[in-house]
């Protein structure tokens, strides 16, 4: 058995702090080399003591300078302390990592990513981001470089382990499942209202701010449906959405012969976590999901009307580009706006549709063009932020 030697991007967040614990049940076969931890200094610390890295970076100077005195002062003066982009980079690229688990959420992990791609790292994707922006530069150059991208998001795992029951061509579409949000059966008269609170509820995750209003919008599903499109190179046509409240299977592969292979597992993310590292094995683990529970599974299809964002990133997704680049960036402002009480939540679908329009569909060539296309994206999207709040005073939060 190899020592498997990773960098984790994102080491202080939810999918950082899994993989971590995965490495220490499977002291064996896991070694965590580099680590990029952001902002925390706090758990940078932790991170940096237990785990002893060749590397960790920060996303600012001042944050490193910290963390590095602090290192020292408790005799830890070995770890090299980074920072920035180019600090995220070098923990991505060091000449002593296999791995790379990208999981830095939105744009920011998005150059370290592919240059660990560019310097033939594995690499375990759970950054919608990177796919959503960027895929298809990642995914070209890892077909250049023969890289594996292999999928932590419990929907694109569960997609990747049903593919392995037939090849690439006998695959007649993709199923990815959701959850439906909290607005599944609220009427569409009602979205007007719908409150910052009631949108960060959602019925069966728990998960950070943005992601939580994209799944109660239905577009985290949508920019699912272009990741799905990049990592298993199908068209849009080829993948479709389907609301499944009990979130018990994870998604579906529907070959050629009429045949549906669907996961299920437990609602951890450290097997998705455990199947990327370990792959193509499948090793031991105490996950396991209990088959008697299972009492009923509902499905339906998702109503594009009530739920536009869906509608956008499959527009989004056929027309590829810059559109995506645009789609993450003008959602991204939408409902930073919308959770400050500067929108309505029916109104982030009406901004981003504004900034797609507005935006060309030439696909960028290079990394420093997908982000100069997002940065654009972002401009238009403020400034239309603005006007949407000064045309319409939009229902006040407690909570902004």
């Amino acid at each position: 058995m190899t020592m498997k030697r990773i960098a984790i991007l994102g080491s202080t967040g939810s999918i950082g702090r899994s993989t971590q614990s995965v490495a220490e049940s499977y002291p064996d076969r896991f070694q965590i080399v580099t680590l990029a931890a952001g902002s925390n200094l706090e758990a940078a610390f932790e991170q940096a003591k237990r785990w002893r890295p060749r590397v960790i970076s920060m996303a600012a100077e001042k944050a490193a300078d910290s963390l590095r005195a602090r290192l020292r002062s408790e005799g830890v003066g070995e770890v090299e302390v980074v920072h920035g982009a180019a600090g995220t980079v070098r923990v991505a690229t060091h000449a002593e990592v296999d791995f790379v688990v990208s999981a830095i959420v939105g744009v920011a992990g998005l150059e370290a990513t592919y240059e660990a791609v560019r310097a033939g790292k594995t690499l375990g994707l759970a950054n919608k981001e990177c796919l959503v922006a960027a895929g298809e530069l990642i995914t070209a150059e890892a077909r250049k470089r023969n890289v594996a991208l292999l999928p932590i998001d419990s929907e694109h795992n569960a997609v990747h382990q049903c593919m392995r029951g037939g090849r690439m061509e006998e695959v007649e579409r993709v199923w990815l499942t959701a959850s439906g949000g909290p607005f599944r059966n609220t009427p569409a008269s009602e979205f007007a209202s719908i409150t910052v609170e009631q949108a960060l509820n959602h019925p069966t995750w728990k998960m950070g701010q943005r992601i939580t209003i994209d799944s109660a919008t239905l577009m985290n599903k949508g920019f699912e449906v272009i990741e799905a499109c990049r990592l298993f190179h199908m068209p849009p046509t080829k993948v479709e959405v389907i609301v499944h409240p009990q979130s018990t299977i994870h998604s579906m592969v529907e070959f050629v012969d009429g045949s549906i292979l669907a996961q299920f597992s437990v609602t951890d993310m450290r097997l998705p976590i455990l199947y990327a590292l370990t792959y193509p094995e499948r090793v031991e683990s105490n996950m396991r999901f209990a088959v008697s529970d299972l009492r009923h599974l509902d499905f339906s299809p998702p109503d594009l009307k009530r739920f536009p964002c869906l509608r956008l990133a499959y527009q989004a997704a056929a027309a590829g580009g810059a559109k995506t680049v645009a789609l993450n960036a003008a959602d991204e402002i939408a409902v930073a706006a919308f959770l400050e009480g500067k929108i309505r939540f029916d109104q982030i679908p009406v901004l981003i549709e504004e900034v797609l329009g507005a935006t060309g569909s030439k696909a960028p060539e290079s990394i420093q063009k997908v982000l100069e296309a997002d940065q654009e994206a972002r401009a238009k999207a403020r400034e239309k932020a603005g006007h949407l709040s000064k045309s319409e005073q939009p229902r006040a939060t407690s909570f902004a």
